[in-house]
């Protein structure tokens, strides 16, 4: 009975301390910094910007953009006849449309693009912009393929044009408060980080709808495969391009690269040095070749930023909990957890005595060890159930990161902030998520120098 009435007792503890906290709600600083909603913008100097790719993220990010002050939608372009036919339904029969993405980097009207298309474009149409003229809102990941990184790189440098790779955690109040909270030490020394991403939905695993008039009449379809290698029309390569290597870059590139992002924004890191990854196709057998389970070691070495730590991501398309996300940065004094609109630091406080093991010492030394020990730790101290605090930030109910990612980019147009997202960070969180994709083939784990941004053996 006794034994009970203590768990009881425990339990109502347990419960006291971890009642729901009431948290800190974080101010908008970046937004207001960045200029959103912060003056008026003259029709003089608006901003006329096209989007190239309107899937589901080209038409978010047209959305987006569009809740910037001084920003004007006026062209569009995309391989399936149905999308542009939707530009005009939601935004007018004045907003140009067509399947070649070339007409607008050719416009003198157009000031910048928001390049939203499969991935295997990304690095192409980004550097023909930047060459036309044209500020570009790139799509994460950077690049399909590692060698695109340094072309991208040169093109940025080359015509000055301001770059924006579209991870929109760089520019979140919840990641910037993190990044404040572990450089201030609220975890101690950090020595893991783990993180994953799992879903349990066809949609989720980008079993994406396909329309019924897809045919090669509505479809560009020689123009979307471009440098991939040639194949009869298949709308599901089309309309579910991220299940193919072809096309995308599988779980790494879609989800790794974002956690990234937000990894290197919160420790000042440029990235792995050590990258294994393994996983496989045990679920969504329709015809995809990328794998829907996906699980990645990262070792990370030492820099002014942080020291050497190890961390771990994991992303399962089939998971039977209902899926949801975690992301920990454990330190040796606390962990802090990031949500999707919550910063959560707990720390257990002091630690208690190390105990011992003297069972197989003899009387004397028994006697000897516990007179040192009750020395050493005169006052016993109990091991604690629960955390001895706990800090809660969230963010205002209507906040939108992506919002202040797309503020920042045309600001930095304006010729005000700097990107927060250019194209050395965005290839160093694109990098170590391809390099995950080679891991993965090849069964072995890969070598990256993140400060050089070159594979190593």
């Amino acid at each position: 009975m006794s034994t009970r009435t203590g768990s009881r007792r425990d339990f109502i503890k347990v419960v006291a301390v971890t009642a729901p906290l009431a948290p800190t709600i974080l101010a908008r600083g970046r937004a207001t910094k960045h200029g959103a909603g912060s003056r008026s913008t003259a029709p003089s100097d608006s901003i006329r910007f096209g989007t190239i790719g309107m899937g589901g993220m080209g038409f978010g990010d047209t959305r987006t953009a569009l809740e910037v002050p001084g920003t004007e939608f006026v062209a569009a372009a995309d391989c399936y006849d149905g999308r542009l036919l939707r530009v005009k339904e939601i935004y007018g029969s004045e907003v140009t449309t067509t399947r070649d993405y070339r007409e607008l980097l050719e416009r003198s009207d157009v000031d910048a693009v928001i390049v939203a298309t499969s991935d295997h474009w990304h690095a192409q149409i980004a550097i023909e912009a930047m060459q036309a003229g044209k500020a570009v809102y790139l799509e994460k990941p950077m690049v399909h393929d590692l060698e695109e990184g340094p072309q991208v790189l040169k093109a940025e440098r080359v015509t000055g044009k301001v770059l924006q790779i579209g991870s929109q955690y760089v520019s979140s109040l919840l990641y910037e408060k993190a990044r404040q909270l572990y450089q201030s030490g609220a975890i101690g020394t950090l020595n893991m980080v783990e993180a994953s991403y799992n879903r349990n939905s066809a949609t989720g695993a980008w079993q994406y709808s396909v329309p019924t008039d897809a045919s090669p009449q509505t479809v560009d379809w020689q123009t979307f495969l471009g440098s991939a290698p040639k194949r009869p029309f298949d709308p599901l390569r089309f309309f579910r391009w991220r299940n193919y290597w072809d096309y995308g870059t599988g779980i790494p590139g879609d989800l790794f690269v974002h956690l990234f992002s937000g990894i290197h924004l919160v420790l000042g890191s440029n990235g792995p040095n050590r990258v294994f990854s393994t996983g496989g196709l045990r679920h969504w057998k329709d015809g995809r070749d990328v794998p829907d389970i996906v699980m990645s070691l990262f070792d990370y070495s030492a820099n002014d930023s942080h020291p050497a730590f190890n961390m771990a991501l994991q992303v399962n398309f089939a998971d039977g909990s209902g899926g949801g996300t975690l992301f920990r940065f454990v330190g040796d004094e606390g962990v802090m957890t990031i949500g999707t609109d919550e910063v959560k630091v707990t720390r257990l406080g002091a630690r208690s005595e190390p105990g011992y093991t003297v069972s197989t010492f003899t009387e004397d030394q028994r006697e000897a060890f516990m007179e040192q020990y009750r020395k050493d730790y005169p006052q016993p101290k109990r091991a604690s159930l629960v955390p001895s605090s706990e800090k809660l930030y969230r963010t205002p109910r209507d906040y939108n990161s992506r919002l202040d990612h797309f503020t920042n980019f045309f600001s930095a147009m304006r010729g005000g902030d700097s990107v927060v997202e250019d194209a050395a960070y965005g290839y160093r969180a694109a990098a170590p998520a391809l390099i995950c994709n080679l891991s993965y083939r090849e069964n072995r784990p890969y070598g990256w120098d993140p400060e050089k941004m070159k594979v190593v053996a």
